[in-house]
């Protein structure tokens, strides 16, 4: 991902030709992009598969809006970009990002300060950090996540905190599970 293009991460998909060679279909930028506010995290959906298995004879463009859950009964892969927390938390309107991508925050309880946008979703989530750091946070507890670490997220609530000078960025693949039962 280019530095000056904040949110422009290359996607290439493969296919197949009419003689049932494998070709690459698409090279560019992914189109499917969404700015939280101008200043806040970026995220690029690179691909969506709507069943386990998925299909791949569909020559179809899987992805559209930007929702922050998968689809039901299948999967989101996407790249999140975070800038550095002082450069927008302050005036980051957590319940309008959300609420951008299909998820209502209402009713969630928010760490203004430490961290903004806590939120749960009914999916076993791998997060491998790119680029930067970033802190995990849990409702109880936060660790440190460095470039080529690994985080396996299983519908907790969670939030996502840069507190460095530098912009971080996140891969996710986000595979649609059984919501956990409410608890108190």
């Amino acid at each position: 991902m280019a530095k000056d293009k904040l949110g422009a991460v290359r996607r290439v998909v493969t296919g197949h030709d009419a003689a049932g060679r494998s070709v690459i279909v698409q090279d560019g930028p992914s189109p499917f992009v969404l700015r939280t506010t101008a200043t806040g995290p970026v995220v690029t959906d690179l691909w969506k598969t709507f069943r386990t298995p998925a299909d791949n004879s569909d020559a179809a463009e899987p992805c559209g809006a930007v929702t922050l859950a998968p689809p039901a009964g299948g999967s989101v892969f996407r790249v999140v970009q975070f800038p550095p927390d002082a450069g927008y938390m302050d005036g980051w309107d957590e319940h309008a990002a959300f609420a951008a991508m299909g998820h209502d925050l209402a009713g969630s309880a928010t760490r203004k300060g430490k961290t903004v946008g806590m939120h749960t979703t009914a999916s076993v989530d791998y997060a491998i950090v790119l680029a930067g750091e970033i802190w995990a946070v849990m409702d109880e507890g936060e660790t440190l996540l460095k470039a080529g670490d690994v985080l396996v997220q299983r519908g907790t609530s969670h939030g996502w905190s840069n507190r460095t000078a530098a912009p971080a960025s996140v891969a996710f693949v986000l595979i649609d599970a059984l919501a956990l039962p409410a608890r108190g």
